[in-house]
């Protein structure tokens, strides 16, 4: 990859929520992706592009359902589906702040993080995957979204090489 344009691009951060950091994922743990996502969180914000935190709420709300750092001033969008886009305002927000390009990392990669990648690419947005910045339930779920199906649907790099396409 070879840039990412803060004044078109986005990060969006899927389920990086303490009970869902918590769970036993496969190659990463949570504490892993969520220090690379926090990596990219704060170079983006340096850059001056927008960062989303995609939060799942649950009817009961289960212990746990707090987010696993301080999100500060970024875009908060609560989602009750499995995908980021699907009842929510993420689109409007995207496109509002004219993003092309969207930058995803987070948890679980087969689930939340793969749903809202294919409903970016539908919506017509360029995506870049983050291997190192997500993580799956299960090892083969993970290698499989991101050598067969990401790939397909847009770029995927490493936390390194997406920080060194933003710089």
């Amino acid at each position: 990859m070879s840039k990412i344009d803060p004044a078109t691009s986005a990060l969006v951060l899927i389920d990086l929520q303490e009970r869902i950091v918590a769970l036993p994922t496969t190659p990463y743990t949570g504490e892993e992706v969520l220090a690379n996502a926090l990596r990219l969180r704060d170079a983006f914000r340096s850059a001056g592009a927008p960062v989303v935190i995609v939060r799942v709420s649950r009817p009961d709300n289960p212990p746990g359902s707090e987010l696993a750092f301080e999100a500060g001033d970024d875009k908060i969008v609560t989602k009750y589906t499995i995908g980021g886009f699907a009842g929510t305002d993420l689109d409007e927000f995207l496109r509002g702040a004219g993003v092309r390009t969207v930058v995803f990392g987070g948890i679980a990669t087969e689930f939340g993080v793969e749903s809202t990648l294919r409903a970016a690419a539908d919506h017509g947005y360029d995506t870049v995957a983050v291997s190192d910045a997500m993580t799956a339930l299960s090892g083969i779920s993970h290698e499989n979204a991101i050598t067969k199906i990401f790939p397909r649907l847009g770029t995927v790099v490493t936390t390194g090489e997406a920080l060194a396409a933003l710089a």
